[in-house]
């Protein structure tokens, strides 16, 4: 089983410098790659022959045949890890399920977070040892923390830079210990906010959440007036480069606050239950209604799933995924009544019965009860 720990690096100035120019040999490496690859297609689709399709394996060759000098002076397996998630990244542009669908882009250097991965880093103790290419003299081994555990075989490492910081996901691949069957059940309703199930609920935009929030849009006013002139010859100024640090720091509490809360309660949940079930939520779908858009990203629905559904691999627990056309909110618990057409509750409860956004009354057996607690009680059926 893999299991992957994010570190903070504290590299000095000498390895500072290396990984700045490893984060950017290695979005030297995709564009290359991405241009070549290009290239090829549009060869192949004019031409008409299968023969000159791209494959990792030419656009890899043909990109190390070529190689500058100054390539020989960073790690051989930064280009050869860029060019294999390249071809990961066309692969996915054929299948049109996948979340993000797409063609492979070219990566800027005004992106705000660059990185590169390694499959021959080692830890050497209690350090972080990368790779050293021949000629370089020295080279220093990286201080980290954050770690909980460094037992297992240590697998591909990410490395990456954001507002001057270092940071690196270590995957171990070590064995699991399963979690003690309880012979429990309990069900996930999801909503903006807060996550209600058979014990409570949580809440995933608490109080102290707001003054951030407030924080926030303050520096994204100031940012804007920040404006940069003269366009891609622009330079930022000090008081710009301050506002925005300030913002991506901001947002990374708030990102750090809600990722806490979330790892939390899934622990809690394949703790004390063997059987969880969730709806199957199409969150980009939901976040391209105006109304609870900006709510629904905040919440974090999709990251919620994910953890989950990893934790109920690694524990031996079962996850139960509902229809996402199943009628939860609509459906009565008690008697199985279904509400449609006008009847249905929305966001704004029900115009047309007078009832409030928070509540279930089923016009059928005259149960009266949460909107939430139905939804659990009917997700707990499905089990």
């Amino acid at each position: 089983m893999i299991r992957t720990q994010k570190v903070r690096l504290y590299p000095n100035q000498k390895m500072k410098k290396v990984l700045d120019d490893l984060c950017d040999y290695r979005r030297y490496c995709w564009n290359q790659g991405l241009a070549l690859w290009n290239d090829m297609y549009d060869s192949a689709l004019i031409l008409e022959d299968k023969t000159l399709k791209p494959s990792e394996r030419k656009v890899r060759d043909e990109l190390v045949a070529n190689k500058e000098d100054w390539q020989y002076q960073l790690s051989a397996r930064c280009l050869q890890l860029a060019i294999d998630d390249l071809g990961k990244a066309w692969k996915n542009f054929f299948d049109k399920a996948m979340p993000d669908w797409g063609k492979p882009k070219f990566k800027s250097k005004k992106a705000p977070r660059q990185g590169f991965k390694t499959d021959r880093a080692k830890i050497v103790k209690g350090k972080l040892r990368l790779d050293k290419p021949r000629g370089i003299t020295n080279w220093c081994d990286i201080r980290f923390k954050g770690a909980k555990s460094l037992d297992g075989d240590l697998k591909v490492v990410s490395i990456y830079r954001e507002n001057g910081k270092y940071w690196a996901s270590l995957p171990f691949e070590a064995d699991v210990v399963k979690k003690v069957k309880t012979n429990q059940k309990t069900a996930v309703d999801l909503n903006v906010g807060h996550f209600d199930y058979t014990e409570g609920q949580v809440k995933t935009l608490p109080r102290n959440l707001s003054a951030l929030y407030k924080r926030i849009k303050h520096y994204q006013r100031l940012l804007a007036r920040k404006r940069m002139v003269n366009g891609k010859n622009a330079v930022q100024s000090n008081n710009y480069a301050k506002t925005k640090a300030k913002l991506q720091r901001d947002y990374r509490r708030v990102a750090n606050i809600q990722r806490d809360i979330i790892q939390k309660f899934t622990t809690k949940l394949v703790t004390d239950y063997d059987k969880i079930a969730i709806e199957d939520l199409t969150v980009k779908q939901m976040q391209m209604s105006h109304v609870a858009s900006k709510g629904l990203h905040r919440s974090l629905f999709g990251y919620f799933r994910q953890v989950l559904d990893y934790k109920c691999q690694w524990y031996g627990k079962e996850l139960f995924l509902a229809d996402k056309f199943y009628p939860s909110t609509q459906r009565c618990s008690r008697c199985g009544f279904v509400k449609t057409g006008e009847d249905k509750i929305g966001l704004d409860g029900n115009m047309k019965r007078k009832t409030k956004h928070n509540e279930y009354i089923c016009y059928e057996c005259g149960a009266i009860m949460g909107r939430d607690e139905n939804a659990v009680m009917n997700l707990l059926a499905l089990i």
